[in-house]
């Protein structure tokens, strides 16, 4: 997988660069990622906040209230309607990134499954991959991140 990765909303209006490999890609099943992507969850590229440049444009956040009671930042792209980014006050450290906004995204592989306590019963998920019924708690967290450099 290359260091640098890039990639941006359907229409070209916004275009980022990540400086590092991602720390894990996970999907999260809750309910506000169901209706933010239209599907069974949003596949998430982690990477430290840091190492995420927005460079050409940034995308229009609507800010939610997630069950933690903290608010969840999820980034579009105002002009085409595209899912860009995710950020949490739960996780201040961490930025996502929409897997289906990189300029390539096969390189990336699924470590976890979270918040399965809201998937849908037609929403397939890897027998293989550890499960999280809800929000991995800082331990947890810690062991996905030493998987997803194990893969």
């Amino acid at each position: 997988m290359p260091i640098s990765m890039t990639g941006g909303c359907a229409c070209g209006a916004i275009r980022y660069e990540c400086a590092t490999k991602p720390m894990f890609t996970w999907i999260c099943h809750c309910r506000d990622c169901q209706r933010s992507t239209g599907g069974g969850g949003g596949v998430n590229v982690v990477f430290p906040k840091p190492a995420v440049r927005f460079t050409k444009n940034a995308p229009k956040y609507h800010v939610l209230t997630g069950t933690s009671g903290e608010k969840t930042y999820r980034g579009f792209c105002p002009e085409c309607g595209s899912p860009v980014a995710v950020k949490a006050d739960l996780i201040p450290d961490i930025q996502g990134i929409s897997a289906a906004s990189f300029d390539d995204p096969s390189e990336l592989a699924l470590v976890a499954h979270i918040w399965t306590a809201s998937a849908q019963p037609w929403d397939y998920m890897s027998p293989t991959l550890p499960k999280f019924t809800t929000t991995p708690t800082t331990e947890e967290l810690q062991e996905i991140v030493k998987l997803a450099h194990r893969s």
